[in-house]
């Protein structure tokens, strides 16, 4: 198992996501002084440019939720019933990469207990990790992202101080963040009472996670070695968009992000792609056509239309609304903070204001947040289907 060391983490990310021209030094932060934005598109339906000469959506969605933005700007292009609270399946897995992947580094070595494999859900999506066996954080972060492991989640949840607090943690990341239609019951996305997202929430949180070298490394990675029974064994991410597979051509300029599948929550895809210099987040939430990748079909028509479409319509909205005053009339200004990755400086330094939910604007750095929770604590929860 090999142990990452952080130059060559970096590098190795660095170099990915350059091979694939991603670049996040452009997301920026919001100008100084108070200023009235208008949240995500806050309505119910589909709101898209109504611009003359806007190109059309594309025919044939049919899923409950979905939002097109761009990861750059935090500009909505269109969406529909953004807010919309629905089962998220393991795209919540990217709220909690975003929470506990920056305290662990990736060479960090486990040995897996009963304890921490307790609870794994009947019929979850796992990886393989055994009782017994050491594994590196960096081993288990592959399972999590290119397996959708529930089983590794269990693991890296237990070296965060159990499965309740690591819920408790997402809950405050989520609020943190401005995602107010998120409530965390399970970590791992699968099927718990109460547990919803919104395709707002969900688009927030993965471009949150991309301003961390570590999650954007993890999330467009399309196979890796995993250590099994019998030795090292290799495993395919199952983002068909990633991946290019089971019938799906990969989407061009993909970066990656996260998929998910649930009886409660149907087919859930959070998808990146970059053309041209811009990049884009798609988020679709349950398609109610059946058609078979309706998932991935529904996510590439939004991403072939937000690309013909971004930098030459009206944004419906943006992932960082900002008010004029807060709820007792003073002012509310913006601050600037530079996203760190795991242990340090993200290479793109990416400056984000991500926020604000019905109280006004919460921009915060996620490493300065997260630095304060860097001590690992080994302390060992919960209820449908896979996630």
């Amino acid at each position: 198992m090999a142990i990452d060391a952080r130059v060559s983490r970096k590098a190795g990310a660095v170099a990915l996501l350059a091979a694939a021209g991603v670049s996040l030094t452009s997301i920026p932060a919001a100008a100084d002084g108070a200023t009235a934005r208008q949240p995500a598109a806050v309505r119910s339906g589909v709101q898209a440019p109504t611009d003359p000469g806007s190109a059309r959506l594309p025919s044939g969605l049919s899923a409950l939720s979905w939002m097109v933005a761009d990861a750059d700007t935090g500009n909505v292009l269109a969406a529909k019933s953004p807010h919309r609270r629905l089962a998220p399946a393991s795209t919540l897995k990217t709220l909690f990469a975003v929470t506990v992947l920056p305290k662990f580094s990736s060479g960090t070595v486990r040995r897996v207990s009963s304890a921490d494999l307790a609870g794994v859900g009947a019929g979850s999506s796992v990886v393989g990790v055994l009782q017994g066996r050491r594994y590196t954080v960096g081993d288990l972060w592959r399972g999590v992202f290119l397996r959708s492991g529930n089983d590794a989640v269990h693991v890296l949840a237990a070296m965060n101080g159990g499965w309740r607090t690591t819920a408790e943690e997402m809950q405050e990341t989520a609020r943190k963040l401005g995602a107010r239609d998120t409530t965390v019951k399970s970590p791992d996305g699968y099927d718990a009472p109460g547990q919803v997202s919104s395709a707002h929430d969900l688009t927030v949180f993965a471009r949150a996670g991309l301003a961390n070298e570590d999650f954007a490394r993890y999330c467009s990675t399309p196979s890796a070695t995993f250590p099994g029974a019998g030795g090292a064994t290799r495993i395919e991410n199952t983002n068909r968009l990633l991946v290019g597979s089971h019938g799906m051509a990969r989407y061009p300029g993909i970066i990656g992000v996260k998929n998910g599948y649930t009886s409660q929550a149907g087919n859930t895809l959070i998808a990146a792609a970059r053309r041209n210099g811009r990049t884009l987040l798609v988020t679709v939430l349950n398609p109610q056509s059946k058609e078979y990748n309706g998932v991935y079909k529904e996510a590439g028509a939004l991403l072939d239309w937000g690309f013909r479409t971004a930098g030459t319509a009206q944004p419906v909205g943006t992932l960082h609304a900002v008010r004029a005053t807060d709820e007792d009339g003073g002012p509310l200004r913006p601050v600037a903070a530079d996203v760190t990755g795991a242990r340090g400086a993200s290479p793109w330094r990416a400056p984000l204001v991500l926020g604000a939910g019905g109280a006004g604007v919460l921009a915060f750095g996620l490493g300065a947040l997260f630095a304060r929770r860097r001590q690992a604590r080994d302390r060992g929860g919960r209820a449908g289907g896979t996630a």
